[in-house]
């Protein structure tokens, strides 16, 4: 009689329990189930047939491959941005699918992107993924696309965690690195045979980041966490090196060939007026209880008279300052009006990225004084009228105005403009929002602006921030992984503690220039080493 089981496939399931410590039935049943995806036409991708108008990509195809064929339908896919993550997600799932392999599949999104997903799996891969509506239940569902934060309320909750999934997909996965968030707690609870996690945040070298995301994707690998800890503190580096191999593929734009578009950036300078550089002048010499206070007051003032006018009045301490009666003398706002010059000299769509919503809605009016077409979007804003907001850009306004919650996952190549009204102290949200447009779909050069204040508090984050990073040269989404080498926190975090420690703005910019030099430095001492991490 034939055995069930051969022995190279009992081999091979025996393979995967061994990387499960104290393994127990479910593990052992989840390791088995695994070891079919690597039997099923091994090294063949059968999906590609059907979808004809889909060209993958060279380092799209790898991490297709890579991701069913060793990683056994189980990792993070953290290319950068604009390297299409999402492309990955939806081959995988169909070849899956084609396999025999999955049928029953929860998305999980940011809400803003859950129409993008639909639409992306509807007509580009021909699955029948559908928005969670709330008049059905959600055990109708074969493909399901919902919010995280739809999905982790109850009575939702436990009627996801009741059921067993063939896929789970998680977009934007760097809001699960924090096991005390809920957002972690549920996804945790979800029982799936395969799992995407899609982020185009690096993982750190944070012990607890890297154990918590692995114990989604690869449950059971890493143990107990204390033991597992212990282990890390004899080769921290390297420990943790060779576990993100296993199960996260990263791409980087500087390491693929890219057949799109290219980058053009200018500085656009603009000059205070005499009334302006006064009230600048008094927010710098305001006796404030911090100095934190001050440099951010003096950001709000670059971006537009409402944002101080509106943080100053919130202040006890200030709300009687002098200084609010000379804002509400002035007329206008010098880089908000030369960024109206600039819109009218573009002949095509725009995107405006602001900082603050305040200066958002004075944008927004002074758009339409001067007869230009704008609309807003920024994260208050109800999942359907954020998707208002960007069907009436894409088909009849001008110009999108948008917080930094239009930086994340949104596809608008359609457009290949845009403007850095205010710029993040945090350089990896300047290559999100560009990665809005610059992204694969993408055939037009795409032109970034920024339009920066002279002598202010815009100019000196420019020329600490920016010009002494090379932004564009692949140093950015590297950051807070060369920071947390040396065991400091996130890139913002480093510049806030600055700051808030600093006595005087000068105190705080020769600290953040000696952050700069160290990240740069250490960049370019370990170049070939952070390339080698993940391939």
């Amino acid at each position: 009689m034939k055995p069930i089981v051969n022995t190279d496939h009992l081999y091979e399931v025996i393979s995967h329990v061994q990387d499960y410590q104290n393994s127990d039935w479910d593990t052992f049943k989840k390791a088995y189930e695994l070891s079919q995806l690597s039997m099923t036409n091994k090294n063949e991708l059968n999906s590609l047939k059907y979808l004809p108008n889909l060209e993958l990509l060279p380092h799209q195809r790898e991490a297709v491959e890579k991701v069913i064929f060793h990683m056994h339908g189980r990792a993070i896919l953290a290319d950068e941005v604009g390297l299409g993550k999402t492309i990955e997600a939806g081959v995988i799932l169909k070849e899956l699918m084609i396999k025999g392999l999955v049928k029953k599949v929860l998305i999980l999104v940011p809400s803003s992107l859950i129409r993008q997903w639909e639409s992306e799996m509807n007509y580009t891969f021909f699955i029948p993924a559908r928005a969670k509506h709330r008049s059905y239940p959600w055990e109708v569902y074969d493909i399901v696309i919902s919010s995280i934060d739809l999905a982790k309320k109850e009575p939702h909750a436990s009627t996801l965690i009741e059921q067993e999934f063939d896929l789970l997909i998680v977009d934007e996965a760097h809001r699960l690195k924090n096991a005390d968030t809920k957002n972690y707690q549920f996804v945790k609870q979800l029982k799936s045979t395969y799992c995407l996690l899609l982020t185009a945040t690096p993982i750190q070298n944070k012990i607890d980041e890297v154990y918590h995301l692995m114990k989604i994707v690869r449950p059971g690998l890493l143990g107990d966490k204390r033991i597992f800890k212990e282990k890390v503190k004899k080769s921290s580096y390297d420990t943790i090196q060779t576990l993100i191999k296993q199960s996260m593929v990263r791409s980087r734009k500087s390491d693929v060939q890219d057949p799109w578009a290219t980058r053009e950036i200018k500085t656009i300078q603009v000059d205070f007026t005499e009334e302006e550089q006064h009230v600048y002048d008094a927010l710098q010499q305001l006796e404030t209880s911090h100095a934190l206070t001050n440099l951010t007051l003096s950001r709000e003032f670059c971006s537009s008279r409402e944002a101080c006018y509106l943080s100053m009045k919130k202040q006890e301490n200030l709300k009687e300052s002098h200084i609010i009666e000379l804002i509400e003398q002035l007329p206008n706002h010098a880089k908000a009006l030369k960024t109206m010059d600039l819109i009218k000299e573009i002949d095509d769509k725009v995107i405006i990225f602001t900082e603050y919503k305040s200066s958002q809605l004075y944008l927004q009016w002074l758009c339409q004084q001067n007869g230009i077409s704008a609309v807003p979007y920024n994260g208050d804003f109800r999942k359907s009228k954020k998707q208002w907001m960007l069907q009436l850009f894409q088909n009849n306004a001008k110009v999108l105005i948008a917080t930094d919650a239009g930086a994340e996952g949104l596809n608008l190549q359609f457009c290949k403009n845009m403007i850095h009204y205010d710029l993040p102290w945090n350089p990896m949200k300047l290559e999100q929002r560009i990665g809005r447009i610059h992204r694969f779909g993408q055939k037009d050069t795409v032109n970034i602006f920024y339009v920066v204040l002279n002598n202010t508090m815009d100019e000196r984050i420019l020329n600490l921030l920016y010009d002494k990073l090379s932004v564009f040269e692949g140093v950015i989404g590297e950051i807070d992984q060369i920071l947390s080498s040396f065991g400091a926190n996130s890139f913002e975090e480093e510049i806030t503690d600055i700051i808030q420690e600093s006595h005087s703005t000068k105190e705080a910019e020769i600290k953040i220039d000696n952050l700069m030099s160290v990240i740069q430095s250490e960049s370019e001492n370990s170049e070939g080493e952070l390339k080698d991490e993940t391939s």
